[in-house]
């Protein structure tokens, strides 16, 4: 198994998509270390990416809005998750500085999430907008009420995620055939030799439901480049100082 194999080992579970197979694949390659998950955006726990990791034994900490669950296996934390609470919130469930699996899942703010997030999971499974090509960096302008509408103003691009995951140490190596999850890998738990494909060979267009559906253009608001202007020396972090 090696991680160019990822499409064929895509296989839905209890994941929206393929997720499942390609995160079950991904550990095969990598190996596992605590076997800990953070996931939020989960809805009532029967359909999102971590169901079947608690299935094989994993433990972790969901999280979602509404907090009602409907997984008998799993316990969903009532928590609206946005840029100023989400290292507030890892302190109190004692996420550890370094674990396996984080997947974001907001339908929102989940570029401006992830970049606060100063604990280092090894593997990152987050959404991205496909509206937008993979050569222009663009997320929506932050708001932490902000509400999901049903257009294509939501999240980020792919290449504003890879940008960002660069600057965190983290590698792109795959997107899921739906056009739906990006996966980043940390750079240390890389295998040997790894050499990353181009950002344009890794992007998927749009094909939610496996039908080719995407979301209608929102006429009334733009996204935004999230690094214009940016003090690049912010991701020069130290994750112990932040989680004191």
């Amino acid at each position: 198994m090696s991680l160019s194999d990822l499409e064929a080992r895509e296989k839905k579970i209890y994941s929206q998509n393929g997720e499942d197979g390609v995160i079950e694949a991904l550990f095969e390659t990598l190996g596992t270390t605590n076997r800990y998950f953070v996931e939020f955006g989960v809805e009532d726990g029967l359909e999102c990416n971590t169901a079947a990791l608690l299935e094989r034994g994993w433990q972790g900490l969901m999280m979602d809005l509404q907090g009602v669950c409907r997984n008998p296996r799993a316990t969903i934390h009532r928590e609206y998750v946005f840029a100023e609470n989400v290292n507030r919130l890892f302190r109190k469930y004692r996420v550890p500085d370094r674990f396996d699996l984080l997947s974001i899942d907001i339908d929102g703010n989940d570029f401006w999430v992830w970049r606060e997030i100063v604990v280092r999971p090894r593997v990152v499974v987050i959404e991205y907008n496909a509206s937008y090509p993979p050569d222009e960096s663009r997320t929506i302008i932050y708001d932490p009420t902000f509400q999901f509408l049903g257009t294509d103003y939501f999240g980020a691009s792919l290449l504003a995620l890879a940008q960002l995951g660069r600057r965190k140490g983290y590698t792109l190596v795959y997107c899921d055939r739906s056009g739906s999850n990006a996966f980043f890998v940390a750079d240390e738990a890389l295998p040997p030799g790894y050499q990353a494909q181009p950002l344009e060979a890794i992007y998927r267009p749009p094909n939610y439901f496996g039908k080719g559906y995407r979301w209608p253009p929102d006429p009334t608001r733009r996204m935004i480049d999230p690094f214009v202007g940016w003090n690049l020396a912010y991701f020069r972090v130290d994750v112990k100082n932040q989680r004191s």
